[in-house]
């Protein structure tokens, strides 16, 4: 964050908008088609198409020339991106029985923090390995800051995953029949309202934890930065590892948690995304206040594994409630209300804090105590609110299905 403030000249709150919502506004506006075309067409090569745009759309940022222009490329990324979650979560519902979703998509949510860690550690390295001297004359793009050869190496490589993807399979669709339309639009909105206290408890429950961990996520190298006088390398090396390992075990520990629990209980999932936000707030309460960064991390660890739960158990709970020839639509309105208010809000609220509550740079630790704990607590205080609901649309589906396929 402090080379491109720097080279940029710009601030903490002109920053998190190219970290939230340059992203999410048309991450979020493109979700909703993407989302119903995930119920008619060939989901694979939605993913492919997406990944090819978004892997594109970061190497182009690794080239711009101010910030306006990087705010566009953030907002293709945004395009790109929004083709991949609603059609994953739609595929692996149908790659995998119901009982085993949970684990699945946790595996799936695991890529998540393998590369947002991978992103931190080679950033770091990247940055360290040529933040000495200056900008870089590379052939034919020209002059360019050390942050912005980050993006070429990260966005890049994605085109070959692009390739890689078209080569999936695409899934029989299970429970429907193979040639049947997908309902429309009307019939997903009545089936929504239907259930509409249970969606909206469940939705807003994992956008307020989203909101935390994205928040979070933005800013504690620079906390760490400021804060304990970590070199950038050094901090994003740290928290990179943190990421890729806490993160990882906590998305598939979440998933498979709640895919066990969901066997005793018919709410069971519902039950880990009320829990996460309480087992998450203790690490995220105690890691703005310690004396070195070496405890400040050690805090990380345990807030990192459970913040993740929501990531795999908030899709499979998405999955459960609804018909399969919804699930691209309804996934992209859940993603819509997630990246509105977790990704387009989340490091922004970090930031306003900062310039606006605060006033001052050095104390974002504070931001970092008072913004993800009333976060937290909002978001498990929801949760517990839809158990009872859950149960009810849990019913309301087999009576649907059993009507209409």
């Amino acid at each position: 964050i402090g080379p491109m403030k720097r080279d940029l000249q710009i601030s903490d709150f002109e920053m998190s908008l190219l970290q939230g919502f340059a992203f999410a506004l048309f991450y979020t506006l493109m979700g909703l088609p993407i989302g119903r075309m995930v119920d008619s067409k060939n989901r694979v090569k939605i993913i492919t198409i997406g990944i090819a745009v978004w892997s594109l759309m970061t190497a182009l940022c690794g080239i711009a020339q101010n910030y306006w222009q990087l705010f566009i490329y953030r907002m293709g990324v945004g395009v790109g991106e929004a083709a991949l979650s609603p059609s994953a979560y739609s595929m692996i519902s149908d790659y995998f029985k119901p009982d085993r979703t949970g684990t699945a998509l946790g595996v799936y949510g695991m890529g998540v923090y393998l590369g947002a860690g991978m992103a931190f550690i080679i950033g770091a390295e990247v940055v360290g390995a040529v933040s000495g001297v200056g900008t870089t004359e590379l052939p034919v793009i020209g002059e360019v800051f050390p942050w912005q050869i980050v993006f070429l190496v990260v966005g890049i490589p994605g085109l070959g995953v692009a390739l890689w993807a078209y080569t999936l399979k695409e899934p029989m669709r299970r429970g429907v029949k193979q040639d049947a339309d997908a309902p429309s639009i009307a019939e997903v909105k009545a089936y929504m309202k239907a259930n509409a206290l249970t969606y909206t408890t469940l939705f807003v429950c994992y956008a307020l934890a989203a909101m935390m961990a994205y928040g979070a996520s933005a800013w504690t190298p620079e906390f760490l930065k400021r804060t304990y006088g970590m070199s950038i390398v050094d901090a994003g090396r740290a928290y990179g590892w943190i990421i890729m390992l806490a993160g990882t075990a906590g998305v598939i520990c979440g998933g498979w948690t709640a895919d066990k629990l969901s066997t005793r209980f018919r709410n069971g999932r519902m039950m880990v995304m009320a829990a996460a936000g309480v087992l998450t707030l203790p690490g995220a309460i105690l890691t703005p206040l310690m004396d070195t960064s070496f405890w400040a991390l050690v805090c990380i660890i345990p807030s990192t594994f459970f913040a993740t739960f929501t990531t795999g158990v908030g899709p499979s709970a998405m999955q459960e409630l609804t018909p399969n020839r919804m699930r691209g639509l309804v996934s992209a309105v859940m993603l819509f209300v997630v990246s509105i208010i977790g990704l387009g809000i989340g490091p922004t609220a970090i930031a306003v804090a900062t310039d606006f509550v605060f006033q001052n740079e050095q104390d974002l630790w504070k931001s970092l105590l008072v913004v993800p704990a009333l976060l937290l607590t909002l978001s498990s205080l929801i949760g517990f609110i839809g158990l009872k609901a859950y149960l009810k649309s849990r019913d309301y589906r087999e009576a649907w299905e059993a009507k209409n396929t």
